[in-house]
């Protein structure tokens, strides 16, 4: 099942999606919003599933499907925690700003809490008041979470999974090295994000979806150019319910919470961090890491960060060649403040 948000008020109204994303059936009676539907969901999930199978053989009364007019599925979301599962990335960020990887973090995630009042629509503009932020994308797979007690169990952080969707986790990289100096984590460097257009049930996934890890490439764009395509499930440190585990040591998590897995990375098959697709490898998901490459391999970087006017997209298709979770697709503008 596909579910999105059209833009209406804070939070959205709920409609059920076409498998092939042409279509959509209206679901505010079932819940006015998905935030409503998570908070109830041992209930609305059975009458969600109807619709959308009434949808899908034709049945119901449907409309076309336009991203554009949605919001994130969760406008706004209770919380949005992000880890760093995918240690390759860490290593080569850290890198880049002169910083060691310590031993703990191939046992230890990292995790920060991003901002989840104001989020992006899936193809709204990227606001920002200044290029020389050094304005990155980073494409990443998230879930969106059912209520988890503290201290949950793995069988528990399972369970726990009731939607899956894509991320960009817009990243401002040269704010973020003062920022961190003050060791108190991200906040001016962590803009909004831009969640995918539907968020799917695991279900949608198939044999992609083990319950830890989605098996499918992760597709960038700038500017129409691929930028990368490494596959979700390869070298992810930590799975799914590892980072809710983690997150729930100390604290539960409410329903409608979005945990993130960070930058998908894939080394290159000869162990080392990676190539451009041109160069016959996966790429990259963020802009940060093929700037690290390029310095380790030439002195310097040669890649800009993005500039107003670029436009980045991101996709996850499936093993057909057909968008799971529809296209974030969005342009970089220079943000005018109110006056």
């Amino acid at each position: 099942m596909k579910l999105a948000s059209l833009k209406n008020g804070r939070d959205g109204r709920l409609i059920v999606v076409s498998r092939d994303l042409s279509r959509f059936a209206d679901a505010s009676a079932v819940a006015p919003t998905l935030q409503a539907a998570l908070d109830d969901w041992d209930s609305a999930l059975p009458r969600l599933t109807e619709i959308a199978d009434g949808l899908e053989s034709g049945r119901l009364a449907n409309q076309p499907f336009d991203p554009a007019k949605c919001a994130s599925p969760l406008p706004r979301a209770y919380q949005w925690l992000d880890g760093s599962a995918y240690v390759n990335h860490v290593a080569l960020v850290r890198q880049a700003r002169g910083a060691e990887v310590p031993e703990t973090f191939w046992t230890d995630p990292l995790m920060y809490q991003g901002i989840s009042d104001v989020i992006i629509g899936p193809r709204d503009p990227i606001l920002l008041a200044d290029e020389a932020y050094g304005i990155d994308l980073e494409a990443e797979v998230v879930v969106v979470l059912g209520d988890v007690p503290m201290g949950a169990t793995r069988e528990q952080a399972v369970k726990a999974i009731k939607l899956i969707m894509l991320v960009n986790d817009v990243s401002l990289r040269n704010l973020i090295p003062a920022e961190l100096a003050k060791t108190f984590g991200f906040l001016q460097s962590k803009p909004s994000s831009a969640f995918s257009p539907v968020a799917v049930t695991p279900d949608e996934l198939g044999k992609a979806w083990d319950g830890a890890k989605v098996d499918l490439p992760l597709l960038s764009f700038i500017n129409g150019q691929p930028l990368g395509k490494p596959v979700a499930s390869v070298d992810m440190t930590f799975d799914f319910p590892t980072l809710i585990m983690h997150a729930t040591k100390t604290r539960a998590l409410s329903a409608g919470t979005i945990l993130g897995a960070g930058t998908v990375s894939n080394r290159d098959a000869n162990g080392g961090p990676g190539k451009t697709i041109a160069d016959g490898g996966l790429g990259y998901s963020c802009l940060a890491e093929q700037r690290t490459v390029e310095t380790i391999l030439h002195g310097k970087p040669s890649t800009p960060f993005l500039k107003f006017g670029d436009r980045v997209r991101i996709e996850m298709n499936d093993k057909d060649g057909k968008s799971i979770f529809g296209a974030i697709d969005h342009e970089v503008v220079r943000y005018t403040p109110p006056k």
